[in-house]
C-alpha cells in the first residue's frame, strides 16, 4: 500500500462525510495539497534490481506498472469500498470492463449464471457471447419470489447475477432473498447498482458478494469520464485483480479515477437531488392524459413500492414511461424536446433522455425485449438536477406538441 494510504476515516462519520474525507489521505512529503495528487504515469522506478524482483513476486509492496495498481486509482477504490460496505474495490475503464472482468474471473466453461430478466443490452450481450463461444450456460428468470429462484439453480450455478432496479423497466430484486438462497447453496451474487449508488442502496448489507457501477453514471455525475467499480470481499477482489483485471487490461486512468474521486464529494447532494426532481416528474407523468404508464419505485401505484422502502433510501432518479401513442408518440415527443437532452447513458446533472428499443437494447431480440418489459413506445428518462418545473414544462410542451 502506498504511503499516501496512511488511514481510514472513523466508521461512525455520516455518508456525505466519507465521501468527501473517505480516501484517508495524507499527501507525503508535507506538501499539504487538500487534492491528492494525479499519478500520471504509466510505469514506476525501483531503487535496484532486488526491489523490482520483490515487487514482481509480491515480498515487497510497492508500485510496479500503472496496469497492475496505481496510487490515484487506488484512493478511488478505497473510497469505493468504503461507501459500499465493503472490503475492498477495483476501478476499470468502463462498466462493461468491470461486469466482464467480474463474471469472467468467477464462471468457467460448464458453468451456470442465474441472471435477472431485465438487464442492460450490452450485459445480455456478453452474456450470450459467454454461452456461444466459451459453453457457459445461461438463464434469466423475474426472481419474483424464493420459490422460482430455487428451481431455477442448477447443480453448475456458479453465479446469480442481477441488476436491481432493472434497466429500464426499473423492476426490483429483494437482494435479502436472492442471497439467502445464494449462501444455502454456496452461489456468488453479483448486483448491478448503477441506478442507485451507493447512496440509496448498498447490496453488501444484503449479503451479495459483489457490487458492480457503470461509474459513468451517478459516482462520476457530470459526464465527462466513462469508468467502473466493483466492490466485495478481499479474496474476492484481489482474484479478479490477479486474474481478469491484469490480464484482460480494462483498467481506470489515473486521470479518469481523479474526476470520479472529484465526483463522489458531491453525490450524496447530487442524488437528493435526483430524488426530489424524479418523484415529481413521476407524479407528473402519471397524471397526463399521454402516458400510460410510468415505471418508478417511489410511485405508491409502483408493484413493488414496500420492496423500494424497504431496501432502498431513496427511489432514484430514473424513471420509465409509455405514451398512449405508442412508438410513433414516443418519436414524435423525443423529437420535440428542448431541455431534456436526448442522450444515452444516465446519472448526469442533466436530464437525458432515450429510447431504449432503438437505443440501448436494440442489440437484444425483440422477443427477448418483450419479455424484459421494454416495449417500442417504452420510454427512460434519467432526471437531472435542474429546475424541476423547467424539466415537467419541457416533457409537456413535447408531449402536448
Amino acid at each position: 500500500m502506498s504511503e499516501l494510504l496512511t488511514e481510514m476515516v472513523p466508521k461512525e462519520w455520516g455518508f456525505a462525510t466519507q465521501a468527501i474525507h473517505g480516501d484517508g489521505t495524507k499527501v507525503a512529503g508535507g506538501i499539504g495539497s487538500l487534492v491528492p495528487p494525479i499519478y500520471q504515469t504509466s510505469t514506476f522506478v525501483f531503487e535496484s534490481v532486488e526491489q523490482g524482483a520483490n515487487r514482481f513476486s509480491g515480498f515487497e509492496e510497492g508500485y510496479v506498472y500503472t496496469r497492475l495498481a496505481n496510487p490515484t486509482v487506488q484512493l478511488l477504490e478505497q473510497k469505493i469500498a468504503l461507501l459500499e460496505g465493503a472490503d475492498s474495490a477495483l476501478a476499470f475503464g468502463s462498466g462493461m470492463a468491470a461486469i466482464s472482468a467480474s463474471l469472467m474471473g468467477i464462471v468457467r466453461t460448464g458453468d451456470h449464471i442465474l441472471c435477472s430478466r431485465s438487464l442492460y443490452g450490452c450485459t445480455f450481450g456478453l452474456l450470450k457471447l459467454m454461452e456461444e463461444r466459451y459453453q457457459v450456460e445461461v438463464s434469466l428468470i423475474e426472481m419474483r419470489d424464493e420459490e422460482e429462484v430455487r428451481k431455477a439453480i442448477r447443480p453448475n450455478t456458479t453465479l446469480i447475477y442481477l441488476e436491481t432496479p432493472a434497466n429500464p423497466t426499473m423492476e426490483l430484486i429483494d437482494l435479502a432473498m436472492v442471497s439467502k438462497v445464494a449462501k444455502e447453496k454456496g452461489i456468488y451474487t453479483a448486483v448491478d447498482n448503477t441506478f442507485l449508488s451507493p447512496y440509496l442502496q448498498r447490496p453488501i448489507e444484503y449479503g451479495c458478494d459483489i457490487v458492480i457501477h457503470s461509474a459513468t453514471k451517478y459516482i462520476g455525475g457530470h459526464g465527462d469520464v466513462v469508468a467502473g467499480v466493483i466492490a466485495g470481499s478481499r479474496d474476492m477482489m484481489k482474484q479478479i485483480q490477479m486474474t481478469t483485471q491484469k490480464d484482460l487490461g480494462g483498467i481506470l486512468a489515473p486521470m479518469d479515477a481523479f474526476l470520479l474521486l472529484r465526483g463522489l464529494k458531491t453525490l450524496a447532494l447530487r442524488m437528493e437531488q435526483h430524488n426530489c426532481n424524479a418523484q415529481l416528474v413521476a407524479e407528473f407523468l402519471e397524471s397526463h392524459p399521454f402516458v400510460s404508464r410510468v415505471f418508478y419505485p417511489g410511485l405508491p401505484s409502483f408493484p413493488q413500492y414496500q420492496l423500494a422502502k424497504k431496501q432502498m433510501k431513496g427511489f432514484g432518479g430514473v424513471i420509465a414511461f409509455e405514451l398512449t401513442g405508442g412508438y410513433e408518440a414516443a418519436v414524435h415527443m423525443l423529437n420535440r424536446l428542448n431541455l431534456c437532452r436526448l442522450a444515452v447513458s444516465l446519472g448526469d446533472v442533466d436530464t437525458l433522455i432515450q429510447h431504449p428499443a432503438s437505443m440501448t437494447h436494440s442489440g437484444v431480440p425483440q422477443e427477448e425485449r418483450w419479455k424484459m418489459g421494454i416495449s417500442d413506445g417504452l420510454v427512460r428518462l434519467s432526471v437531472g438536477i435542474e429546475e424541476v418545473e423547467d424539466i415537467i414544462g419541457d416533457l409537456c410542451q413535447a408531449m402536448e406538441r
